[in-house]
C-alpha cells in the first residue's frame, strides 16, 4: 500500500492503482469546507474522523480547512476565566477520547490567540500541505504540550518541526498578505452563516444546489453518508493500510486516531501500538488523557 499524490491510500492491484490514477487526474467531485478554530477543543476531536475518511473515501474530495475566529470572539470572556477554560478542555478530553491538557490555562495560558490564526495563513502561503501540518502540530503543541502558541518562539518552532522555509515564514507572520487570508475566512464563515465549531460544509462541484452542513461532532457513519448522498453513489471504501504505514505518514498519532481509524476498542488499539512498541518501531508518549504514538524513524 502506498500514498498518493492526494493523501489517500492506493492498493498495489496493477489494475486498480490506474484506475485511482485516473481518478486523481480528474478534478475531485467533492470540497469540504471545514470551519475551526486552532484552540478549540471539538475541533481537535475531529481529527481521528478526518483521517479516516480521507483514508477511506479521500479520492472523492479535497478539504479546505477555513479558520472561522469563532472561539476568539464570541467567547472572549472566557480567556479571562482560565479554570473554566480548564474544565471545557478536559470534559472533551474525557468525552472524545482526545486529550486536552487544560492546566494551560493556568500554567502557560495564551494572550494573544489572533496570532496563531494569522501564523496558520501564513504557513498555508507555502502551500496547503504545508498548511495542515502546521496546523496540526500547532495543535499538539497547545493540547498536548501546554506551550503558548502565540508566542513567536513557539510558532517559529513549529515551523521548523514541519519543515516551512523559516525566513519566509517569519515575513509572513507581519505581511498583509497574512490577515488578509484570514479575513477572507472570517467572511467565508459569517457568508455560509457557520455559527457553531467545528463545521463541515460539503459541496458537488457539478451541481449548482447548496452545500450540505453538518455543525458540531457526530459518529463517523454520519460523515460517509452525507459524502455518499453528495455523490450520489455508493462507492466502497478503500483498504485500510497496515498499521506501521500509518503511523509512519502521520508520524504522531493519538491511540483515540488508531481506534477510530481501524474500529478497534481503544484497548484493542493500545494493546496493537504495544507490539509495535515491543518492536523499537514506535515510541510511547504519554500525555495527560491517554497516550500518542510517535514513528521511530
Amino acid at each position: 500500500m502506498n500514498w498518493n499524490s492526494a493523501g489517500s491510500w492506493q492498493p498495489q492491484d496493477r489494475n486498480q492503482t490506474a484506475h485511482y490514477h485516473f481518478i486523481d487526474v480528474l478534478k475531485k467531485p467533492i470540497e469540504i469546507y471545514v470551519f475551526i478554530d486552532p484552540l478549540c477543543p471539538e475541533c481537535w476531536s475531529l481529527e481521528p474522523y478526518l483521517k479516516k475518511l480521507t483514508i477511506e473515501y479521500g479520492r472523492f474530495f479535497t478539504i479546505r480547512t477555513v479558520l472561522s475566529g469563532q472561539l476568539t470572539n464570541l467567547h472572549k470572556d472566557k480567556f479571562e476565566k482560565p479554570r473554566k477554560l480548564k474544565d471545557i478542555w478536559e470534559k472533551t478530553a474525557s468525552r472524545t477520547g482526545m486529550s486536552c491538557d487544560g492546566d494551560l490555562w493556568i500554567e502557560n495560558p495564551i494572550h494573544y490567540p489572533w496570532l496563531a490564526s494569522i501564523a496558520i495563513k501564513s504557513a498555508e502561503l507555502q502551500g496547503k500541505k504545508a498548511g495542515r501540518r502546521f496546523l496540526r502540530k500547532l495543535q499538539e503543541l497547545a493540547f498536548l504540550d501546554k506551550q503558548d502558541i502565540s508566542q513567536e518562539e513557539v510558532l517559529l518552532s513549529c515551523a521548523r518541526k514541519v519543515h516551512l522555509d523559516i525566513e519566509e515564514f517569519r515575513e509572513d507572520l507581519c505581511s498583509k498578505s497574512s490577515k488578509k487570508a484570514l479575513q477572507c475566512d472570517l467572511k467565508l464563515t459569517k457568508e455560509m452563516d457557520v455559527e457553531y465549531i467545528p463545521t463541515m460544509v460539503f459541496f458537488n462541484e457539478s451541481e449548482d444546489d447548496a452545500g450540505l452542513k453538518i455543525s458540531g461532532i457526530y459518529p463517523y457513519e454520519i460523515y460517509v453518508k452525507v459524502l455518499k448522498q453528495m455523490l450520489q453513489k455508493e462507492p466502497l471504501p478503500a483498504k485500510k493500510p497496515k498499521l506501521l504505514d500509518f503511523v509512519s505518514h502521520y508520524d504522531f498519532v493519538g491511540t483515540k486516531e488508531i481506534a477510530v481509524v481501524y474500529d478497534w476498542s481503544m484497548e484493542k488499539a493500545e494493546k496493537e501500538m504495544k507490539k509495535l512498541q515491543l518492536k523499537q518501531l514506535v515510541e510511547k508518549v504519554p500525555v495527560k488523557f491517554g497516550y500518542f504514538w510517535k514513528y521511530a524513524k
